[in-house]
């Protein structure tokens, strides 16, 4: 299976929020060329209500196929039901996926796939990158905010640690014509000092963080001419200029460092207060 192969997965349970999901991964499959997968996670159970709990889930998935067929004529997605837990099944999916895509939650009780802790613990353990859609734009909003604000606006550290970052946030940029990518860094003095920079003088440390900025984006800038770019060094922390921002960017972009996993620990603060009080779709990138 090549790269180009390798599909976009969105997970439905039947929530509204689910199928904003599934709305927002086959646009974004085919900006991107790719295949799409759509799934729905049936929850192990007693063995006398599998039989409905098949049916239940094959009516699912066959809505969900008509509803993409409205968007995206002529893509002709895959489904999948496997039994099992949501989040184990849905990481395990993540490793032959280009992107997971989930609703922020998903329908309350026992047929519950999507809440908000699940949504959570998908996008810390995933090993490819996970687009939590946030409820709140109806269709009409969500493609106003694509097309009259199209920016993607991404969070990055000042580091190498955001390499895999950028590259989701510009190859993102480049999909959407006419986007404007907004890179967002938080720094303080204390940080300044930890890398070696201005201890004292404010202006010198806001002057290095941009240059930082400039140099992690330089390569990439000639990769990507059509995208016009945004540099923004933050004094303090970037959270709060992320979830404003979200509100009207096509897609926030936030990293996960890797390691710790399995313990959910792989989102820092600011990528947790992120995806945790957004308002709009935000992209998990494991870097």
């Amino acid at each position: 299976m090549t790269t180009t192969e390798i599909p976009v997965i969105a997970a439905v349970d039947g929530s509204s929020h689910s199928y904003e999901a599934l709305d927002w991964a086959a646009r974004e499959a085919v900006r991107r060329g790719l295949p799409l997968t759509i799934v729905h996670v049936r929850i192990p159970t007693r063995r006398t209500v599998q039989e409905a709990q098949q049916r239940q889930a094959e009516e699912l998935l066959t809505e969900s196929v008509r509803r993409v067929s409205l968007i995206a004529p002529d893509l002709h997605p895959a489904t999948l039901s496997p039994l099992g837990f949501p989040v184990s099944a849905l990481t395990s999916l993540g490793g032959n996926a280009s992107l997971l895509v989930l609703g922020s939650r998903g329908l309350g009780g026992f047929r519950s796939l999507l809440i908000g802790s699940n949504s959570l613990a998908t996008a810390s353990m995933a090993t490819c990158p996970v687009v939590v859609v946030h409820s709140g734009r109806g269709d009409d909003d969500a493609m106003d905010a694509a097309e009259t604000f199209p920016d993607i606006v991404a969070g990055v550290a000042a580091d190498e640690s955001s390499e895999a970052v950028l590259d989701f946030a510009f190859e993102a940029a480049a999909a959407r014509p006419g986007a404007r990518l907004r890179i967002v860094h938080g720094w303080t003095m204390f940080s300044s000092m930890l890398s070696g920079g201005p201890v004292f003088d404010r202006d010198a440390a806001a002057g290095a963080a941009e240059r930082t900025l400039a140099e992690l984006t330089a390569g990439r800038r000639e990769k990507y001419p059509q995208v016009e770019l945004v540099l923004e060094p933050i004094h303090g922390s970037a959270s709060r200029t992320l979830v404003t921002a979200s509100a009207t960017a096509a897609l926030t972009v936030i990293g996960r460092r890797k390691g710790g996993e399995e313990l959910g620990f792989g989102l820092s603060p600011v990528a947790q207060t992120t995806l945790t009080h957004a308002l709009g779709p935000v992209a998990v990138v494991p870097c």
